[in-house]
């Protein structure tokens, strides 16, 4: 049996990256106010996808943040790991013996645009024709291409203080950079909320599926641990986030398909969903919104991912990912 978290330091494995280390800092936190005595140690990991720079689909997507986490995890050198969520596959199960113990409250899901500091621009419409605009995306890609198909987008990695210094100048890039689609939660999790010039709504540019929500992850074995995470979860976050899930899952998709999903939680309390599929262009796209009971949102996301398929969603998503 393993030991309690209360007889030794709770490991907490996390990527390297300064947002990682932010991220988990607010674990760390929330765990120290339920149990003031409980010790944590921060186990920074670096993964296969940190070191890569090219194209991610190539290496595999996004899931490969996580893979080296929860194997660590799996073979007990950690006891929690603390991932995004949108960063964690969606078509198949969790790695054996894992769980998600909570999902915290989400952070703000959409996305912002960055311009350097000295740009008077505010607005994705005050970019000029041809403007370059830097996103890693395939999701963002395809939304700014049938917003602004005048715009360039450039392909660009790294952290979000990587991209930042590209786009100021700090870091060569070619072509220069007009102009960074990020997410808000990054920059706000930063403490650089205020670089944010537009914020976009949900329908200008819809969230990747989970986005803006961070995630416990534990092994189910680990009863004591898991009963003290699941007090950090957010019943609203957990409902909304399961419901894009499922609609991830039905549509086969993973981290690096393209797909984006958001729910909210309307005033009556019951769940709205809605879906995309759309080619790397964005020029072909399917779309999808449906309400469901809170109760079930398993059912919600599978509504919506048989709607996307219906209209070709399975074409889209064969003919994009390579």
């Amino acid at each position: 049996m393993n030991p309690s978290p209360h007889s030794r330091p709770l490991r907490i494995g996390t990527r390297k990256s300064p947002m990682a280390l932010a991220q988990t800092e607010r674990v760390r936190e929330l765990l120290r106010k339920l149990e003031p005595d409980l010790g944590t140690d921060v186990v920074p990991i670096e993964t296969e996808a940190d070191q890569w720079q090219g194209d991610l689909s190539k290496l595999g997507g996004k899931g490969l943040f996580v893979k080296a986490i929860d194997l660590r995890l799996q073979s007990g050198d950690i006891d929690l790991a603390v991932h995004c969520l949108k960063d964690v596959p969606g078509d198949g199960p969790l790695p054996e013996g894992l769980v998600f113990a909570a999902m915290l409250p989400r952070d703000d899901a959409r996305d912002v645009l960055v311009v350097p500091e000295d740009s008077g621009v505010r607005t994705l419409a005050e970019l000029p024709a041809g403007a370059h605009v830097g996103s890693s995306s395939v999701r963002r890609r395809a939304q700014l291409g049938r917003a602004r198909p005048d715009l360039r987008i450039v392909r660009v990695r790294g952290t979000v203080g990587t991209r930042l210094g590209k786009l100021d100048g700090t870091k060569a890039m070619a072509p220069a950079l007009d102009a960074l689609v990020v997410a808000a939660s990054g920059l706000e999790r930063l403490e650089l909320g205020q670089r944010a010039r537009q914020v976009f709504t949900v329908d200008e540019i819809l969230p990747a599926v989970g986005a803006g929500v961070l995630v416990l992850e534990c092994r189910r074995a680990d009863g004591d641990l898991l009963a003290l995470l699941r007090q950090l979860g957010d019943a609203r976050t957990l409902a909304e986030a399961t419901a894009e899930r499922a609609m991830l899952y039905g549509l086969r998709g993973h981290c690096n398909s393209p797909i984006a999903g958001y729910c909210d939680t309307e005033v009556d309390g019951r769940l709205s969903l809605r879906g995309m599929v759309f080619d790397e262009a964005g020029s072909t796209f399917v779309r999808a919104h449906i309400r469901g009971s809170a109760d079930d949102p398993v059912d919600l996301g599978g509504r919506v991912s048989t709607e996307l398929l219906r209209q070709g969603a399975a074409e889209i998503i064969a003919g994009t990912v390579h």
